[in-house]
């Protein structure tokens, strides 16, 4: 049985999906760009803030102008990235469990690493024993820098080792970390898109989530 869990953070254990959508409109709207719906928002996210921006600006929008509104969105996120942020139902429970079965825990996002370290301190800093997101030194996911990174803080063997995802980034990072993942249904996407990436494990409930980790 594996000890060490490498748990994504949006869409995995908490519901960013509203903030991230209130921060990046605000951005849109500032420079007059069309408003995004939730669902939009939804299928953008996954691979950091910049990739979002750019998923919801027009195609072939130049470079100067995403980093423009990307700043923007930022500014905002930055203080407000908890608004209306929630874990998901029994997720709380499960973290909980976990730490007291003595599992060694770690968050890694493609968010920037401060607001990855925010959320981690506002909801978790109690059962997650550390988090890690994106820095100039470490590459994002699917690069398996942060996971490595995870692994080296723990003082843990990438043996002893699961990653825990909602999206196709998170199985390909497992993949590129040579770790086993289990995915969940309850996130970004949808369970159809996690086969297609290549999931071996599907879980729809923390309770199948639990049932996995300890047959691991």
């Amino acid at each position: 049985m594996k000890k060490t869990l490498i748990f994504d953070l949006d869409g995995t254990v908490l519901n960013t999906l509203k903030d991230l959508k209130i921060s990046a409109n605000i951005a849109l709207n500032y420079y007059n760009y069309p408003q995004k719906s939730l669902e939009e928002i939804r299928n953008s996210v996954g691979d950091g803030l910049k990739m979002l921006i750019r998923r919801v600006l027009p195609m072939h929008t130049d470079e100067e102008t995403v980093d423009a509104v990307l700043a923007k969105m930022k500014e905002h996120y930055r203080l407000h990235c908890h608004d209306a942020t929630i874990p998901y139902p029994g997720i709380p429970e499960l973290l909980a469990r976990l730490k007291t079965e003595g599992y060694r825990i770690a968050l890694v996002s493609n968010k920037a690493d401060a607001m990855t370290k925010e959320l981690h301190r506002v909801f978790f800093a109690e059962t997650i024993d550390l988090a890690i997101g994106e820095t100039e030194r470490l590459q994002r996911k699917p690069a398996p820098d942060m996971v490595f990174e995870a692994l080296r803080l723990l003082g843990a063997d990438k043996n002893d080792a699961i990653c825990i995802g909602d999206s196709e980034v998170d199985v390909l990072t497992a993949k590129s970390a040579g770790l086993p993942c289990l995915s969940v249904s309850w996130g970004f996407r949808s369970e159809t898109v996690l086969l297609a990436a290549g999931a071996k494990t599907v879980c729809h409930t923390p309770e199948e989530l639990y049932k996995a980790i300890k047959g691991s």
